[in-house]
């Protein structure tokens, strides 16, 4: 049941992040995509490791992703010197709640790439899960500027965007993974929903930044594609051994 939730709700996010590259004004369709993979998200984490451990570890990414966002936004740390715009509503504290609620969905998409990926160790799961996630932000941060939702102060070489911005990514992402992979029940057992969610994901982009959006951006689609899909092999190149 709550796996056919999860499919059901991803199916939904495909639909509205294809209308997201189609629409002129697709603001309020990004906020729906977040919705819609927050919700996949969960449903997946749910089946995989029961409802209560799901929205435990998925609350704890969000709080993570938030601190993060709302410490950064002032005083310039982990990420670089940032704000956002007015687009994205509601707000709490300067911080979209849209971005806490992307952090947690893809925090659970990227764990359960790393336990798929890596079941043995859990420091490994920590460290290829905080990866995998900082791998997304290939795509999202240059999408999310184009979008004008939110400025760097000093732009940085990767289509604007700061190098300090990954290393900020990736020490959030290790604090995040070692929350949820501390509530999850079972980590090396995550299911293939996540891991099907985090793929879609890798795809999607890829395939916006190459041929969908106006201008395209194949350094964005090739950099972003490549990394996030290498995690993704890894992780269903061990689940077809098996």
């Amino acid at each position: 049941m709550l796996g056919a939730a999860g499919t059901l709700l991803l199916a939904a996010m495909v639909a509205a992040q294809v209308a997201t590259g189609l629409h002129p004004r697709p603001i309020l369709l990004t906020s729906v995509v977040v919705l819609l993979l927050a919700a996949s998200a969960v449903a997946f984490a749910a089946a995989a490791h029961t409802l209560p451990r799901a929205v435990a570890a998925f609350a704890a990414a969000v709080a993570a992703g938030y601190a993060a966002e709302w410490v950064g936004v002032r005083t310039g740390f982990p990420f670089g010197d940032y704000h956002y715009t007015e687009l994205l509503q509601p707000q709490l504290g300067d911080v979209p709640v849209i971005v806490a609620l992307a952090w947690g969905g893809m925090g659970l998409a990227a764990h359960a790439v790393a336990a798929a990926a890596v079941p043995g160790s859990r420091a490994a799961r920590i460290v290829v899960g905080a990866v995998a996630l900082t791998a997304w932000d290939l795509f999202l941060d240059p999408q999310m500027i184009r979008l004008g939702l939110w400025v760097w102060h000093e732009p940085g070489p990767y289509r604007g965007v700061p190098l300090e911005n990954f290393a900020g990514w990736l020490a959030v992402s290790l604090v995040m993974m070692a929350l949820v992979d501390r509530v999850v029940a079972r980590p090396q057992e995550p299911g293939t929903g996540l891991v099907t969610l985090y793929t879609v994901m890798a795809v999607m982009e890829t395939v916006g930044f190459a041929a969908v959006f106006d201008p395209p951006d194949p350094l964005v689609a090739a950099a972003g594609g490549i990394c996030m899909g290498l995690f993704a092999l890894l992780a269903w190149r061990r689940r077809w051994r098996k």
